[in-house]
């Protein structure tokens, strides 16, 4: 029985280091300086619009447009999960019959790992920190406007954001791997309508 473990784990280890020998072989060191630059540009953009917008709105518009970062980063998470938990054979059937947007979700699919790091790790992540700046705004409205005490009215506030993000992105998760193939398809209709 010992013996059958080992063998097992041995196998395992086998196996995963096989993977990563041709994962090695492939990495791609332009989507990698693309995606960083790609990310610096957007971080820039949605920070200054944070940054910029926020504090000179009112309270009730500071919160509307930080739970716009929260939803937008749930949303592009749900995308990220859906594109690599699919099942690429659904796709190509589609696109064989020319159903609208099956092409695009067979490109999504083949590159996966791509699609998956741009939605959940660049606009995600991004929508996190900057609704998290947004929540820092927000403190300071509150603070100004309705003499708070600053460290707990932060505190809180960044809780919130923090709560509301992490318990949208867990629930969004479950969704994501269970409907995976509707929301890709419906993602990749929807980009169809820009993609020649």
């Amino acid at each position: 029985m010992f013996k059958k473990k080992n063998s097992e784990i041995s196998n395992l280890i086998v196996q995963t280091k096989k993977k990563e020998k041709i994962k090695k072989e492939h990495v791609d060191i332009k989507w990698i300086v693309k995606i960083v630059i790609i990310t610096f540009i957007i971080s820039i953009v949605m920070a200054f619009i944070s940054e910029t917008t926020i504090p000179n709105l009112s309270l009730i518009l500071g919160i509307l447009i930080t739970l716009i970062f929260i939803v937008l980063g749930i949303l592009f998470d749900i995308i990220g999960v859906s594109v690599t938990s699919s099942d690429e054979a659904v796709f190509h059937s589609m696109n064989s019959r020319k159903v609208k947007g099956a092409n695009v979700a067979v490109k999504f699919k083949k590159n996966a790992e791509k699609v998956s790091s741009f939605c959940c790790d660049v606009i995600g992540d991004i929508c996190g920190v900057v609704s998290g700046a947004a929540a820092t705004s927000i403190a300071a409205i509150l603070v100004t406007k309705y003499h708070c005490d600053l460290l707990i009215t932060s505190l809180i506030v960044t809780a919130i954001v923090s709560s509301l993000t992490i318990g949208g992105k867990a629930i969004g998760k479950s969704f994501a791997i269970n409907k995976s193939d509707i929301i890709l398809y419906e993602f990749a209709k929807f980009v169809s309508n820009f993609y020649k």
